[in-house]
């Protein structure tokens, strides 16, 4: 049955038609904090994408301190980066990003950034607080941790179109959604203006995608052992305008979908290759390390500069001072 398929998919391809595929690329509904309560018992992270970075921290740590080097794509973890032109202590810290109540999709990632008032081009960039592993394993399941709305999807050839689930409030800023390859190469592309009040959809199109089989060009790469490419969600850029209004720009999203072309088409194989060799899950292993690495780096240093951080708010009576000594 499954040989019949590929063989009525062949004759389809040579008569002109293409087949592309729809995934959701991140859902942020799915990235609510659902584990690790703080001391007001209100969850801080997401179980699905939760990633422990305490085996690269080193060994000057405690264990008590190991076992807080956690973090996840829970969303008021993740970042808003300004531009450098922009970026102060009073534009930094009123830029942030939260999880919002909606009335029809529960919860949607809501996005504050407070650009200057200065007649100025300005962005800023709402970003994961770690790039998002492609490699990452799921205990008991087939796909990866990160596949099925959480930032990954797999077998991604040429990408046809995004589409972006976005919340308006009339705001005259653009919006570019940010994608990266299996290279780590990133492509943004620009989706549109918020100018509009409710729920909506941006689309880009790929202008360079060849709908007709025909007119593309037709190479031959060998099937083994090279990796599946994918693509992941790398976040959004919004751009303002020197023209218009500075202050406050508040913005929800729901999600980020792709509509693509496979880069291998499933077929049954009489010898299992990978099983005999492990060539890709050497790579891929080889690969997860290295992102792993390079995320729990950042983290550390995060998890240090938090615990260097003072913690008074107010200064103590001259009086109890004076007894403490």
């Amino acid at each position: 049955m499954k040989r019949m398929f590929i063989l009525v998919a062949i004759a389809l391809f040579t008569a002109g038609a293409v087949f592309a595929e729809e995934a959701v690329l991140i859902d942020f509904s799915k990235l609510t904090a659902d584990t690790e309560p703080n001391q007001d018992n209100v969850p801080t992270q997401n179980e699905r994408t939760m990633m422990d970075f305490s085996n690269v921290a080193g060994g000057s740590f405690t264990t008590e301190q190991k076992a807080v080097m956690k973090t996840s794509l829970a969303l008021p973890n993740w970042d808003v980066v300004l531009a450098s032109s922009s970026r102060n202590v009073t534009n930094q810290t009123r830029s942030y990003v939260l999880d919002a109540p909606s009335k029809q999709f529960g919860k949607v990632m809501g996005v504050r950034v407070h650009f200057p008032l200065e007649n100025f081009n300005s962005w800023a960039r709402v970003q994961p607080p770690f790039e998002i592993p492609a490699f990452e394993k799921q205990e008991d399941s087939k796909v990866t941790r990160f596949e099925e709305g959480y930032g990954v999807v797999k077998n991604v050839g040429v990408v046809k179109a995004v589409a972006v689930n976005a919340y308006g409030l009339n705001f005259p800023h653009g919006l570019s959604a940010v994608l990266m390859d299996a290279t780590g190469k990133e492509q943004v592309v620009f989706m549109g203006y918020l100018n509009f009040d409710g729920w909506g959809e941006l689309r880009w199109d790929n202008p360079n995608y060849v709908s007709e089989v025909r007119n593309r060009e037709l190479r031959i790469y060998p099937l083994y052992p090279k990796a599946t490419p994918f693509v992941r969600f790398g976040g959004f850029i919004i751009h303002r305008d020197p023209a218009r209004e500075g202050g406050d720009y508040i913005g929800y999203f729901k999600d980020v979908k792709v509509i693509y072309d496979k880069a291998v088409i499933d077929t049954e194989r009489d010898i299992e290759d990978e099983d005999l060799w492990n060539i890709i899950q050497d790579r891929e292993t080889a690969r997860k390390n290295a992102e792993m690495e390079r995320f729990g780096q950042i983290q550390v240093l995060r998890y240090l500069e938090g615990q260097k951080k003072a913690s008074e708010g107010e200064f103590k009576p001259s009086g109890d001072a004076e007894a403490a000594k």
